[in-house]
């Protein structure tokens, strides 16, 4: 997203790509952080596979810089504050399909933002995906187009954060609400989609902004699953209470005057 003109040796923004040779390469590769057996459910995904279980992966480093982020231990790591484990894409493919006697489906790649460290998504979901399993990415949707070409035809579903929909905000978080709408766009013409909306007290929390953002989500496709899910205080924002869950429910009130499927999350 952020297009890092980088010197030799230079760690781009997201603290996952860096110049080596003069050619940009991921240096977060195989190298994981997380890795879970988790409902489905918990990605979010409330329309796809559900009652299904699904091998999460995560590594380090994101292209946005949310003062809320519940993850930022790795998320806002570099490659040296963080124990990783070098896994190969055959062998978390095979792991993935080892655990189908749990009740897995597949490989979620999310935790930190997976979309900077394409080349690694995708080249375990081309593998996952001949063995019969499914491939889930969860994601900021801050990425260009030619980078999402490189994932689309292994993906089988998105939850794609859409975190409001004004520019000022974005700029906020240091993102770019065109290049999020964008992504879901052409995300929607080729697998299942659904969106998680993060709502932050005195940030993005107003009828009038719910009720633009579901507007245009509908204009795209009214049946895209929306989840309005509740702030706890994380990372720089440790003095700002949880949100009122009264607003929620008003919220997904005003979201499902456009959407068919809205749902409250973490209450």
């Amino acid at each position: 997203m952020h297009g890092c003109l980088l010197e030799l040796g230079q760690t781009g923004r997201c603290r996952a790509r860096r110049d080596e040779h003069g050619r940009i390469i991921s240096i977060n590769y195989g190298k994981l952080t997380s890795i879970a057996l988790d409902p489905i459910e918990k990605k979010p995904l409330a329309m796809f596979c559900p009652g299904s279980m699904i091998l999460s992966v995560g590594s380090f480093g994101c292209n946005m810089d949310c003062q809320f982020c519940q993850n930022d231990s790795i998320s806002m790591a570099s490659e040296n504050e963080i124990t990783t484990r070098y896994v190969a894409p055959d062998e978390l493919a095979e792991y993935a399909s080892q655990l189908r006697q749990k009740g897995n489906i597949g490989i979620a790649y999310t935790y930190n933002e997976p979309m900077i460290g394409f080349e690694y998504v995708r080249d375990t979901a081309s593998i996952a995906h001949r063995q019969g399993m499914k491939n889930v990415v969860v994601t900021n949707g801050a990425v260009s187009l030619p980078v999402l070409d490189e994932v689309l035809p292994y993906i089988d579903a998105y939850n794609i954060d859409l975190k409001g929909i004004t520019e000022t905000y974005y700029k906020k978080l240091g993102g770019d609400l065109k290049t999020v709408q964008r992504f879901i766009i052409k995300a929607v013409a080729h697998a299942h989609v659904e969106l998680t909306t993060l709502i932050v007290p005195d940030e993005n929390d107003s009828v009038d902004e719910i009720a633009e953002l579901s507007s245009w989500v509908a204009s795209v496709d009214e049946k895209i699953p929306l989840h309005i899910t509740r702030f706890f205080p994380r990372r720089k924002m440790l003095d700002k209470e949880p949100t009122d869950i009264a607003l929620l429910y008003k919220l997904w009130n005003v979201a499902k005057k456009s959407l068919q499927n809205v749902f409250v999350g973490n209450v």
